[in-house]
């Protein structure tokens, strides 16, 4: 019965006019830095957002560096969703694809020169509670796959020439939990954050649990669960992940003929 009429209460007040406008309030500082700067944004792009093919790309190409910070020509397909665009930086030929979504609150989000970051990917630093090091840093030449997830709260970095593979999701953020006697929701947040090296392959549907720091040149295994820190030069692989390959010391090694060269 506590829930119901906290519910009721909650539903009173959205009905009211000062709810609504409280609403209305609070839904518009999670979308931009100030009010202006949301109309001025949603403006750009409900003009250029929509438009397709290359001469889309084109218009938004000039239009959206009245909203971002853009280092050069980038390529930004149709349907991108973007949010504190003041706090999007984006280097020379950075391609975002159809249906990406970026939230940048506040601390942003930048993606280095040359990176890809494919259709449905998420990155979401989201970050209302003041916590230090949120944010998301994408390094040059790096690929983000279809449909992954980078959550930013306890800051992600990750390094050059970084590929991951679709669904892969890096979370710098935990649920604390410890306490039977009180629901999660109100025992707050862990955010240590997630370092991932250069030349680093995220096989597709792994996870990087917060806390984590990747070594360059490291493979993650599809469907893999990181829990620990994996070293450079290493393959890590299960649920949890462990090592299974230490390619200093045990290289892969693959026959002339099925080598593709780039």
């Amino acid at each position: 019965m506590v829930g119901i009429g906290r519910s009721d209460s909650v539903v009173g007040q959205m009905r009211t006019p000062g709810g609504l406008f409280e609403n209305a309030r609070l839904y518009v500082s999670r979308q931009a830095s100030n009010p202006w700067r949301y109309l001025w944004e949603q403006a750009v792009m409900a003009c250029a957002g929509w438009i397709p093919t290359v001469a889309g790309i084109a218009a938004r190409n000039l239009l959206y560096r009245t909203i971002m910070h853009l280092e050069g020509a980038v390529a930004v397909e149709q349907g991108v969703r973007l949010r504190f665009a003041d706090h999007i930086r984006l280097g020379q030929g950075v391609y975002l694809d159809e249906g990406v979504y970026l939230h940048a609150c506040p601390q942003g989000i930048t993606i280095g020169a040359g990176t890809f970051v494919m259709h449905h990917a998420v990155l979401h630093v989201y970050n209302f509670r003041g916590l230090p090091n949120a944010g998301i840093s994408i390094g040059r030449d790096s690929l983000i796959g279809e449909m992954s997830v980078i959550r930013g709260q306890g800051g992600v970095t990750i390094g050059n020439r970084v590929y991951l593979s679709p669904l892969v999701q890096i979370l710098a953020v935990n649920h604390v939990f410890s306490d039977t006697e009180r629901p999660f929701v109100e025992q707050g947040i862990t955010a240590e954050g997630i370092v991932v090296g250069d030349d680093v392959w995220i096989g597709g549907g792994a996870i990087l649990t917060d806390g984590v720091h990747v070594g360059r040149g490291a493979v993650i295994a599809g469907g893999a669960v990181v829990t620990q820190d994996v070293q450079p030069h290493t393959v890590a692989a299960g649920v949890p992940a462990r090592l299974v390959r230490d390619l200093r010391a045990n290289p892969v090694e693959v026959p002339a003929d099925k080598k593709v060269w780039l």
